[in-house]
């Protein structure tokens, strides 16, 4: 035999109260009520055991309480401390995070921010560069959708944003392979790179003249680190900088493999600071971006523009700073 669906004119017969004053008390609106009125309400909601209609909930609030997430990698480090630092915050406001892994195609993430759009999310974080402004302008600005960007796609004045300081990255990686004496490098990038790394190029490049800088293209990975090892050997540089720690990491495996020493034969820096630094052989040195609080300050940005829809769009950056370890040597 079914048992019969608790609704909301059970628990407003049971508490002796209105639907509607039900319905204010469970959305949150206690403070209309006297103490003892919301008591009542909270205890049969308890005692019959009812649980709200998701779906009529949205209809009558127009909102659904979940945040659309869309990320390039979700098996890079870094995207996975971020992920944890945004939830961190919805979770406490009562929100749920819909995750969406893009693998850097674009055709993917066009249709997740369709589908997204179409499930009603309160709101979006696009933390890819590879999704176009023409997108956002389609799905998310024509619609009025509250959105923000961070980490490696540029807001180009058409929403709030959260960076960190990539060119002071950069700037402290080539000052520091400077300082131990290392007169050629090699940055290892993609050859069409983000804005966030960009960012990081041109803080080297006011360290080190151009003629003392090698670009080895690499995808942001560790099988692209690994591949451009193959390419750094056939140089003339002691310094490395890997623009992400993921790139570092195959370099590591690259120049075992080549039977080369770190740091005897080069001096390795990498981006970002993920965990895997400490338990790398030797540990990795690095410029540490905060990630988690990336992520807490990105979901407050968000709740912000949620809440006040109008207010003049804001840009918010980071510091960045150098954690040195034991991947990095004085010049012999």
């Amino acid at each position: 035999m079914e048992t019969k669906k608790i609704t909301i004119k059970d628990v407003a017969r049971q508490s002796g109260v209105s639907i509607s004053t039900v319905s204010q008390i469970l959305n949150g609106n206690e403070t209309r009520f006297s103490s003892l009125t919301v008591k009542k309400v909270i205890q049969a909601k308890k005692d019959l055991n009812y649980e709200p209609d998701y779906f009529a909930r949205r209809m009558i609030m127009k909102k659904s309480k979940t945040i659309g997430v869309l990320v390039p990698d979700i098996t890079n480090p870094f995207f996975s401390e971020l992920v944890r630092g945004i939830e961190n915050i919805f979770y406490q406001k009562g929100f749920i995070t819909m995750l969406c892994n893009a693998d850097l195609d674009q055709e993917k993430e066009d249709a997740y921010l369709a589908e997204l759009s179409r499930r009603g999310v309160d709101g979006f974080i696009i933390a890819s560069s590879v999704i176009s402004n023409e997108s956002i302008n389609a799905t998310l600005k024509a619609k009025n959708h509250p959105f923000i960007v961070l980490d490696q796609k540029k807001a180009d004045g058409i929403s709030d944003a959260v960076l960190t300081d990539d060119f002071s990255g950069g700037a402290q990686a080539a000052q520091h392979l400077k300082d131990l004496g290392h007169q050629k490098i090699a940055i290892v990038m993609p050859t069409n790179a983000p804005e966030n790394v960009c960012g990081r190029l041109a803080g080297v490049r006011s360290v080190y003249e151009e003629k003392q800088i090698e670009i080895i293209d690499a995808q942001l990975s560790k099988i692209g680190g690994r591949e451009a090892v193959a390419k750094i050997l056939a140089t003339d540089v002691t310094g490395i900088f890997a623009v992400n720690d993921e790139i570092a990491l195959g370099i590591y495996l690259g120049l075992a493999e080549a039977g080369k020493q770190i740091p005897e034969d080069y001096s390795v820096i990498g981006y970002d600071n993920i965990d895997m630094c400490e338990y790398m052989v030797p540990k990795l040195t690095t410029i540490a971006q905060p990630i988690f609080e990336l992520g807490q300050t990105t979901a407050n940005m968000l709740l912000e523009r949620i809440e006040t829809p109008d207010k003049n769009w804001e840009e918010k950056t980071l510091p960045v700073h150098l954690v040195k370890r034991f991947s990095t040597a004085h010049l012999i």
